[in-house]
């Protein structure tokens, strides 16, 4: 596993390689340093011989306890694990040292006739104290590593979530607009000619057409919303003609910002919904920009019978604008005129990225 770089990565969360090499060196050279009481009368090819003995009694502790981490870690990868994983892992450093130094003095003194250093408690506690700090950062390391996992994880999950609470909204608002369109399709087939009723189909079926290409949009630049906006009063003109005004004042710097699909539209929606419209009373619906947001006012002359609410509409929107950024919307009514304020976004005010949550 050592030369796989792959595999050092997945089972330990980092490439260790360079840190195998370069702890072994460092570790042997302290646990060599915290000898040299004991081995200050050996000549230099002595002492260079101990430092040899101590990489290598390094160099198998290092590489067998490196195995049960992993070992560990493949038995208990849960964070709930942590506690008795860690103390598996402690017991098993202070079983290594001891066993390796034991096993180790014991073929020295064989092949040497002695032994290559003094295995009092003085010599093997420093080696079990460095040993457990040097494993502890494999451990942080991978804690670190873990933890960015499941917060990741946790960050996909939201956004899972939150994406299918959008396509809920989106796929409600869209049958809304249906339904109220049938109903003017029948309004302009009962008080209008047959080619009125063509007309408005031909019209309708390009702001259908609009809905597909944009569908899948949680956000869409205020650009084409004004187009679909036009659309659909172009529609509802076929109704009401010149009782319908509509007054326009959008700066074309505001013309690449974001709005939410759909939203623009509600709102033309529902003014022409609750309110009268006559040559008497004719509706003026407002849309303007105003401190970076979209403001659709309009003279409140509530309708004496309303037409049944589906509660879609503002609910929709606020919903909408919720889940997808940090703003909201904001509805004024003195009860005289009503007015919704948009706020114009930029993509990078989203609250999540939600073209990558597949990834």
């Amino acid at each position: 596993m050592l030369l796989n770089k792959e595999k050092r990565i997945k089972y330990l969360g980092f490439d260790d390689f360079w840190f195998v090499v370069i702890g072994i060196l460092v570790l042997a050279s302290i646990i060599f340093y915290t000898l040299s009481g004991t081995l200050e009368n050996l000549s230099f090819f002595e002492l260079f011989f101990s430092y040899l003995v101590s990489v290598l009694f390094t160099i198998c502790d290092w590489f067998i306890i490196r195995t049960i981490i992993i070992l560990l870690r493949k038995k208990y990868p849960s964070f709930k694990d942590d506690s008795k994983r860690l103390t598996l892992l402690f017991l098993a450093i202070v079983s290594t040292v001891l066993l390796v130094d034991f096993l180790g003095n014991r073929l020295m003194s064989f092949i040497f006739q002695q032994t290559s250093h003094n295995n009092s408690p003085k010599v093997i506690l420093p080696i079990i104290i460095i040993s457990v700090m040097t494993m502890a950062i494999y451990e942080a390391i991978y804690y670190h590593t873990r933890l960015k996992k499941s917060i990741k994880e946790e960050e996909q999950s939201k956004q899972a979530i939150v994406q299918a609470q959008l396509d809920a909204l989106r796929n409600q608002a869209q049958p809304h607009f249906f339904f109220n369109t049938l109903n003017t399709l029948r309004d302009i087939i009962d008080q209008n000619s047959k080619e009125d009723a063509k007309e408005f189909v031909d019209n309708l079926s390009d702001v259908y057409r609009f809905l597909l290409e944009s569908g899948n949009a949680n956000l869409i630049c205020l650009r084409d919303e004004l187009k679909f906006a036009r659309s659909y009063i172009h529609i509802q003109s076929e109704r009401f003609g010149d009782n319908l005004k509509l007054i326009w004042d959008i700066p074309e710097t505001s013309l690449d910002t974001m709005i939410v699909p759909m939203s623009l539209q509600l709102l033309l929606e529902n003014a022409i919904k609750h309110n009268v419209i006559s040559k008497a009373k004719p509706l003026i619906i407002h849309v303007v920009v105003e401190d970076n947001k979209l403001v659709v006012s309009n003279k409140m002359e509530a309708k004496s019978t309303q037409l049944p609410s589906t509660k879609v509409g503002l609910k929709n929107i606020q919903k909408r604008y919720t889940l997808i950024s940090s703003k909201s919307i904001e509805i004024n009514n003195n009860g005289n005129q009503f007015s919704v304020s948009l706020p114009l976004l930029k993509t990078s005010e989203q609250k999540y990225s939600y073209g990558n949550i597949d990834n």
